[in-house]
């Protein structure tokens, strides 16, 4: 048996539960993994609101990282003893976790397993983000939404390394002050302007429309981000913590300057296994070496997961959350 975070059903955060559950050994090509940290993601809220389709109950969770206790038959590439993480697993948030190989990367020498559990899904989402969506270029204006949250952080971070100068937004000003340390070349706090007032203050700050918009946060910030942007310019939407972004006039595109929308989301981002140790290793590596720089900004014990998931949706957080088994 383990204790598991359960989603009993669709709903609320009085929805989730811990609950003993059963551990069958690794199956072929499977690992079992006494896990260490538990990331908190908003795919975890909306698997868990039913926004993404699925049965219930279910244990949530996508995200982990920990130490290598089994092997199952065929896996050739893990060994008992070592450290590992994965991002796109459902069923992660387990003391102990049954985990396909082909899913999992290695956790370098070095770095805690902490930090590696809290990179997984949002630092890849960050790297594919601004290498393969947007592939941003020395000289380019990008707009981050929420900068100061887990991913926001990372990608002021990534944009800089490129040569590029981001404009951050966030919510207060001590959120600001996170963006602006990581190198965003401006800031502004998105509570003192409303809808339009918005991209205009964009555009001041940025002499011109921006080249790219990284959104995460949706309803709200949408129609600025558009107003933003530059002829040809793209629109990345690749969240929704204020809400999903209703369906729009596409016209609004062509009035804009033939204007590129994408919603992207990692899974298409890691078709194959090479491209997830590209990726994870990149990320992974930067962390080790300290050319990248993570904000653990809180960690709960898993019985106060209810109390987790309501500080990411209420966008209290800055860094990632993490849960502890």
């Amino acid at each position: 048996m383990t204790r598991a975070l359960m989603v009993t059903e669709h709903g609320d955060r009085s929805v989730l539960a811990v609950q003993d559950v059963d551990v069958v050994p690794p199956g072929p090509d499977e690992i079992q993994v006494q896990v260490a940290a538990i990331g908190v993601n908003f795919i975890d809220v909306y698997k868990r609101q039913g926004v993404y389709a699925g049965d219930t109950p279910f244990v949530l969770g996508e995200e982990a990282a920990g130490e290598v206790v089994a092997v199952g038959d065929g896996v050739a590439d893990f060994a008992v003893g070592d450290r590992v993480a994965w991002g796109q697993s459902g069923g992660s948030a387990a003391e102990l976790v049954n985990v396909k190989a082909s899913v999992v990367v290695p956790v370098p020498d070095g770095l805690g397993l902490d930090i590696a559990a809290a990179a997984m899904l949002q630092g890849m989402t960050a790297h594919y983000l601004v290498n393969s969506t947007w592939p941003v270029q020395r000289d380019q204006v990008a707009l981050v939404h929420a900068a100061a949250g887990g991913v926001g952080q990372l990608l002021v971070q990534m944009i800089g390394a490129k040569g590029a100068d981001v404009i951050a937004t966030a919510g207060s000003e001590d959120k600001l002050r996170i963006a602006h340390d990581l190198g965003a070349a401006h800031t502004i706090n998105y509570r003192e302007f409303e809808g339009e007032a918005l991209a205009h203050e964009v555009r001041r700050v940025a002499g011109r429309g921006v080249d790219v918009v990284y959104d995460g946060v949706g309803e709200t910030t949408f129609d600025a981000s558009l107003a933003s942007l530059r002829p040809r310019g793209m629109m990345v939407l690749f969240g929704g913590a204020s809400g999903q972004v209703p369906p729009f006039d596409l016209q609004r595109l062509n009035s804009g300057g033939s204007l590129f929308v994408t919603r992207p989301t990692l899974r298409d981002y890691l078709l194959d296994r090479d491209e997830l140790l590209w990726r994870a290793r990149e990320v992974l590596g930067g962390l080790a070496d300290g050319s990248l720089r993570l904000e653990i900004g809180a960690s709960y014990p898993i019985d106060r997961a209810a109390a987790a998931y309501e500080a990411l949706e209420g966008r209290r957080t800055t860094g990632k959350v993490i849960l502890t088994p």
